[in-house]
């Protein structure tokens, strides 16, 4: 019983972290240039994962063999993919952006497919098709209806979607030994380093110009969202089946855009909200677990290893 209540808090606070990610991220760059903050955030996150990394005595560097994967995971897991969500999040809605995001689950199964041959199920077929539809459905409506600038976010998105979920497909199919510390600690170091030292020079950040809420949304952004909340959902990975991991997926976006209504009161409209109704069907469909295919019946909790 208190494995299931564990489980279920992890559950509600990864949902609720990533939801509110997209929100901190618009707030941020409303005046921190997105270099810099994203630089920082990694920055502030640092000692943390240091500290933890030594109290668990995890280890800082991948495997002799494997260490040219760590520069790999520190510029196209970390550094530009996370610039480009928050550069993305100055031209589209929070609520938008979490959207794109929500697809990763999707993106994965598609590269795992690509690069690990991995075979799927009609359903999944199903909600592939349902997804990827539903998903071009929203982001037409949004280009033809919405900002006329909203397509260099959008892009800047989908272009940090498709770098992560490579990287996470390769490290799936090669380095799925690894501490989660390992994985995190020395590339967000890098990555706070990198980034800070090119933004100093390219885009000149002047600290004077910080609102106060976008330093405490970089704070939140880094501290508990990047730390507390990454961490919280790489061990919900290791507890639950990917079924059940999966629908924090369509969760986290419904959190996104009902705290943006009430914050900037954005709505979409309703041909919008149809589509995005059934492209949490088709992520659905997409990580149905197996045995509900074969015996068609719901494992919602444990792995089914």
């Amino acid at each position: 019983m208190l494995k299931r209540v564990m489980i279920v808090l992890l559950f509600i606070t990864v949902s609720f972290t990533l939801g509110t990610t997209w929100i901190a991220m618009k707030i941020i760059v409303s005046t921190i240039p997105p270099i810099f903050a994203t630089g920082m955030r990694f920055l502030l996150v640092s000692p943390l994962l240091i500290g933890l990394s030594v109290f668990n005595k995890a280890p800082f560097l991948f495997p002799k063999e494997q260490r040219w994967f760590q520069l790999v995971i520190t510029l196209f897991y970390f550094s530009i993919p996370f610039s480009l969500m928050l550069y993305g999040g100055i031209y589209v809605n929070a609520g938008l952006a979490a959207l794109i995001f929500s697809i990763m689950p999707v993106m994965v199964l598609v590269m795992s497919m690509i690069f690990l041959k991995e075979t799927v199920k009609d359903v999944q077929i199903i909600g592939l098709f349902i997804s990827i539809l539903s998903f071009f459905a929203v982001l037409f409506y949004e280009i033809l209806y919405g900002k006329k600038d909203s397509i260099y976010g959008i892009i800047a998105i989908i272009l940090s979607l498709i770098s992560h979920s490579i990287v996470y497909v390769q490290c799936k199919k090669n380095y799925n030994n690894l501490s989660v510390l390992t994985f995190n600690t020395i590339p967000s170091l890098l990555t706070g380093i990198l980034l800070t030292s090119i933004s100093l020079f390219y885009e000149k950040p002047i600290i004077y110009n910080f609102s106060y809420s976008s330093i405490l949304a970089l704070w939140y952004l880094s501290n508990f969202s990047g730390f507390f909340g990454v961490l919280s959902y790489f061990y919900l990975q290791k507890q639950v089946s990917s079924f059940f991991s999966s629908i924090i997926f369509v969760i986290f976006p419904i959190i996104a855009l009902i705290i943006e209504y009430y914050m900037y009161n954005v709505l979409f409209a309703t041909q919008e909200l149809y589509s995005i109704i059934t492209l949490m069907l088709g992520i659905v469909l997409v990580f149905i677990p197996r045995n509900i295919i074969r015996n068609r019946r719901i494992n919602f909790i444990y792995n089914d290893k």
